[in-house]
């Protein structure tokens, strides 16, 4: 089996601007409609083990480690307004959806793709996103990143050709280039290039040398590789084959209709009939 996990907060965003960009327009719930169309594309293409994991707040425990750490501030209204209807209308279409709390979207990932690659009867999984933290999760040719900004599948060697550092040294590369879209700055004079040639020389972080980083330098490094290292202990599922998709509920017609397509429900009525 191959396992789908999507990151259905960037889905979320990205259809949102997508619509507006296009549009000019922002339907009540058209980037709902949008990211279920994405997965019911991914259904008829073959998929048959998919969850979403969901932000369902944006704020988790690294808001108590760094001040400046992501919050849900500024979020344009019409677009908060659809993350809840996002995971209620993924349920009624019986997909597998993780809204995370203290956690977030991307831990639910992080800790999925774990559990999965333990399995040996899962071939393949691949992590629809194009976050940068998610690198850290690729194993090899088994365990893939699929950015969907790019399009590219990003296995081990691929990771390592953007980054410049193996996936298991994306915590330790993020906290010295800093991330500004999770909110922290990362390192002084401490650029991707000279990322990761000190990763390279030194190995993590805990290992370099004295002098390498100061020691206001070095706490902060720590602290932010905290941060960027995702969670893997979130217990999501059993058995992996919890996340086949068995076809939507009764009441996904209506929800479908509801948020502007109700050929949703045509489609994934179809597929369950097969």
């Amino acid at each position: 089996m191959i396992v789908h996990l999507v990151d259905g907060t960037y889905e979320l965003f990205r259809h949102f601007y997508g619509l507006r960009r296009f549009s000019k327009k922002d339907p009540p719930f058209g980037a709902v409609a949008g990211v279920l169309t994405t997965v019911v594309m991914m259904l008829e293409q073959g998929a048959t083990h998919i969850a979403v994991a969901t932000d369902h707040v944006i704020e988790s425990f690294r808001n108590d480690l760094w001040p400046g750490y992501k919050t849900g501030a500024g979020i344009d209204r019409a677009l908060w307004a659809q993350f809840h209807p996002l995971e209620d209308a993924l349920m009624s279409m019986g997909v597998v959806t993780w809204p995370m709390v203290e956690l977030e979207a991307d831990d639910a990932l992080a800790s999925a793709a774990h559990l999965a690659n333990r399995d040996k009867r899962v071939e393949k999984v691949s992590i629809w996103t194009p976050d940068k933290d998610l690198s850290q999760c690729v194993v090899g040719t088994r365990v893939v990143q699929v950015d969907r900004k790019s399009g590219q599948v990003r296995d081990a060697a691929g990771v390592e050709k953007k980054f410049g550092v193996a996936p298991q040294y994306i915590p330790d590369y993020l906290a010295l280039v800093g991330d500004a879209a999770d909110g922290y700055p990362g390192i002084p004079k401490c650029g991707a290039k000279t990322a990761a040639r000190l990763i390279t020389k030194h190995g993590p972080i805990e290992k370099f040398p004295a002098g390498v980083l100061d020691d206001a330098n070095r706490e902060n490094a720590l602290l932010f590789k905290t941060l960027a290292t995702l969670r893997t202990d979130a217990a999501l599922f059993d058995d992996t084959d919890e996340l086949r998709w068995r076809g939507p509920t009764s009441a996904f017609p209506a929800v479908a209709e509801a948020i502007g397509d109700a050929r949703l429900a045509i489609r994934a009525n179809k597929l369950a009939g097969k």
